[in-house]
């Protein structure tokens, strides 16, 4: 099995899809691995360390040639792939809601399209779970991006020149990214509060040493639904939501959302009014800027300012931080492809009555197969 690893082409994208680590495994399991020159640039990496590791370093045009399977970050042009094996594996994140077009070309040229952010959050597939390796980096990222703007320090520090206070950090939205968020505004010295609409995630939250900010008293208001991930809620509990935050958001120095329903617009968590009673000088990091967004006025790879209230919306935020994204995300596909590998065909071989194929697979014979796709 030849296993191809292209050059990221969208703007900013600087994360690679193997690692010499995962391309010394493909190796071991009897796979070849041919690598485009310069994939591995933007983290880090260079050609020579994929040559060391057993790689093939070639054009993109002859790493494709021939290929069994591509390794994405995000996905590849169609055309990008011609010369790959008939029914060759495109393997990546691949925005299928976003990006149907793209879908439907990998469908017409006989692809067989793999989306990696739909992996089901069962235990088997933990590993493999590319969402969760880099939102846990994101969360981290947001708390440095949020004191790198802000103009005071997170600790209390006591000086001889007297007492400066801590950073008080509010963090809206507690999945891995938030509780990430969480544990390292903890450990940066700042008092950190967090809130979300599942009930289930208090106990985390104070497990890091956080105030939990729930609503009370609002019945028939679950807040979790498939795999773990929030759902909309009534408008009883956004009425009673937003009059809780807004009371505390006025009191913080950074605010942190990570909010998302996945195949809809991000939830929108904070208002222009909510911003205007925060203190001049504070900051707002949205990490669900690239899906509308949680704030209002953030504005897509820019940090704006409304009422001295900084609002940071980088793009991709993963790829700020391309060596390790890129270390995650490669071990994430490797488990992947080496859960379903057959030693003695020295290949992937898929059951499709497999919870895990069943859930990524968008095409298969010149077909869009996914229920969820053809559902829209």
């Amino acid at each position: 099995m030849k296993i191809a690893v292209l050059k990221e082409t969208a703007e900013g994208e600087r994360r690679a899809a193997a690692t010499p680590e995962t391309v010394k495994k493909y190796i071991a399991l009897g796979a070849s691995v041919s690598v485009e020159t310069g994939a591995g640039a933007g983290a880090s990496i260079d050609d020579e360390d994929y040559r060391a590791a057993g790689a093939d370093i070639a054009t993109r045009a002859e790493a494709v040639r021939g290929a069994d399977a591509v390794l994405a970050v995000q996905g590849p042009a169609p055309d990008d792939l011609a010369g790959a094996a008939p029914g060759a594996l495109v393997i990546g994140i691949l925005d299928p809601l976003g990006k149907r077009e793209r879908i439907e070309g990998y469908a017409a040229a006989g692809l067989e399209a793999l989306a990696m952010e739909w992996i089901p959050r069962i235990t088997r597939a933990q590993s493999m779970d590319v969402l969760s390796s880099q939102a846990n980096l994101a969360g981290y990222k947001a708390v440095l991006d949020a004191a790198a703007e802000y103009g005071r320090v997170f600790p209390m520090m006591m000086t001889a020149a007297g007492t400066v206070t801590a950073a008080r950090v509010f963090v809206m939205g507690v999945g891995v990214a938030g509780l990430q968020a969480i544990a390292t505004a903890r450990r940066l010295g700042a008092v950190v509060s967090a809130t979300d609409v599942r009930s289930a995630t208090r106990e985390q939250i104070e497990s890091l040493g956080a105030k939990a900010i729930f609503v009370e008293d609002v019945q028939g208001i679950e807040g979790e639904g498939a795999g773990g991930y929030a759902t909309e809620m009534s408008d009883e509990y956004k009425a009673r939501q937003a009059e809780l935050v807004s009371a505390h958001v006025a009191r913080q120095d950074i605010v942190i959302t990570t909010a998302l329903i996945p195949g809809r617009p991000a939830p929108r968590l904070v208002s222009d009014a909510q911003i205007a009673s925060m203190r001049p000088g504070s900051v707002i990091v949205d990490l669900a800027v690239e899906q509308g967004g949680n704030v209002e006025g953030g504005i897509l790879g820019e940090v704006v300012e409304r009422h001295g209230v900084k609002i940071v919306g980088h793009r991709n935020v993963p790829s700020r931080l391309a060596a390790d994204a890129s270390a995650l995300y490669a071990r994430n596909l490797y488990n992947f492809l080496a859960a379903f590998w057959d030693a003695e065909e020295h290949r992937v071989a898929f059951s499709t009555d497999d919870e895990i194929y069943q859930a990524i697979c968008l095409t298969k014979n010149e077909l869009v197969v996914s229920e969820r796709l053809q559902a829209r």
